[in-house]
């Protein structure tokens, strides 16, 4: 089976789309969970197990295993880190019991949403195979339905 190439420079370039509202439709569909490329797709099946490529368009998520790595490190653990360390250095420190319970609803709060940031890294990182693509990614071209919608 022959993989779809990624879109040439000259075709994005060409395209009507402003970057930013490329970037930001990517971004959002992350966050909603859904393929960075069509937005039909689900990037997770469960709660965290995220499969190996959208069942619509068929954009393969992570094309060698780490490669969202970099994403996840700075999208999650690092602010994860920076909160862990302002509830127990700041509020932690003045007010016990209110540390205690901002450190709880924190820890809730970036379990639940746990999928949303990583699909935000499976974006990220659809982005940047977009603007630097590799020959042999592949990453499906742009649809003419997938970049009119507001998905």
């Amino acid at each position: 089976m022959i993989e779809p190439r990624a879109p040439s420079p000259e075709s994005r370039a060409s395209s009507p789309e402003p970057r930013a509202a490329f970037i930001g439709r990517a971004l959002r569909r992350g966050c909603r969970k859904r393929c960075p490329h069509c937005g039909q797709g689900a990037i997770f099946s469960g709660f965290a197990h995220h499969l190996e490529r959208c069942s619509v368009c068929g954009l393969v998520y992570e094309r060698n295993p780490g490669d969202t790595w970099a994403f996840t490190i700075i999208g999650d653990r690092i602010p994860v880190g920076v909160l862990v360390g302002v509830v127990y250095f700041g509020l932690f420190r003045s007010h016990r019991v209110l540390g205690v319970i901002a450190f709880a609803i924190i820890g809730v709060l970036f379990v639940v949403s746990s999928p949303n940031r990583w699909g935000v890294g499976i974006a990220l990182h659809y982005l940047s195979r977009v603007y630097w693509p590799d020959p042999e990614d592949p990453v499906p071209p742009p649809s003419v339905s997938s970049a009119t919608s507001g998905k």
